[in-house]
């Protein structure tokens, strides 16, 4: 199960101290004990960490005991001025995390970042070159930003690395200061969208297929055909 991006919080710079909580808080606990009674991984989508004195915009992943196996701290910050449209600046009170992060299950590695982070092609390859299989973004797309690009980041991280790649988003609340796109959305390693929500409260039940993951890489196999001579990809 994967949730949205700040799900506990209202995404908005004034509240995210507010709402913040340490590792292990009342949040981090109740993700934790959903995920050991259902007996199901959750993608924690995101919420306010706070460490110090800073606030991190933080994604936990639970196993099926509720321990914790994964930890993402969105690395990529969203500053966003359109003329006439959104302003928005997460770096006034966030603090970007450092870390690549990739998680094991029985079923295959995954990747996790947090929203703006999709946009960078590089972090979404550095996963892949670790194994992953499936990248899951639990996201917060905007009005301005989610009509022009939402659909088109995802289609175009799935295909540059022959992945699933799987989007969660908020449903729209015109009621709230931020206004979410909403429109949760899974993408194939071929590139299409195989399933997608609107921007109404819901969610998508939808099952991935690793044999067609393979078929795909074996067919056109772009990871084969990167040039290692020329060029390469690393982490500092």
């Amino acid at each position: 199960a994967v949730f949205p991006e700040m799900f506990n919080c209202p995404y908005d710079n004034s509240y995210f101290r507010e709402y913040g909580e340490p590792e292990g808080g009342y949040c981090f606990e109740s993700m934790s004990k959903a995920a050991k009674e259902s007996g199901i991984y959750v993608v924690a989508g995101s919420m306010p960490e706070l460490e110090g004195n800073h606030v991190y915009n933080t994604s936990y992943v639970f196993d099926r005991k509720g321990e914790k196996i994964a930890k993402h701290r969105k690395m990529h910050l969203f500053d966003i001025d359109v003329e006439g449209g959104q302003y928005f600046k997460e770096s006034d009170v966030l603090t970007p995390g450092k870390d690549v992060t990739v998680f094991d299950t029985e079923f295959c590695r995954i990747g996790l970042g947090i929203c703006y982070d999709i946009r960078f092609p590089e972090l979404s390859r550095l996963m892949v070159l670790e194994g992953a299989e499936v990248i899951i973004f639990p996201a917060a797309f905007n009005m301005t930003t989610g009509p022009a690009h939402w659909e088109l980041n995802f289609r175009g991280r799935a295909l540059d690395n022959q992945v699933y790649t799987i989007g969660v988003a908020p449903a729209r609340d015109l009621k709230a200061s931020y206004h979410s796109y909403g429109n949760s959305i899974v993408v194939s390693p071929w590139g299409n969208v195989i399933n997608r929500m609107d921007e109404k409260e819901g969610y998508i039940i939808e099952e991935i297929d690793l044999d067609y993951l393979k078929k795909v890489r074996n067919e056109l196999p772009l990871l084969k055909h990167l040039r290692r001579d020329i060029y390469k990809l690393s982490k500092l």
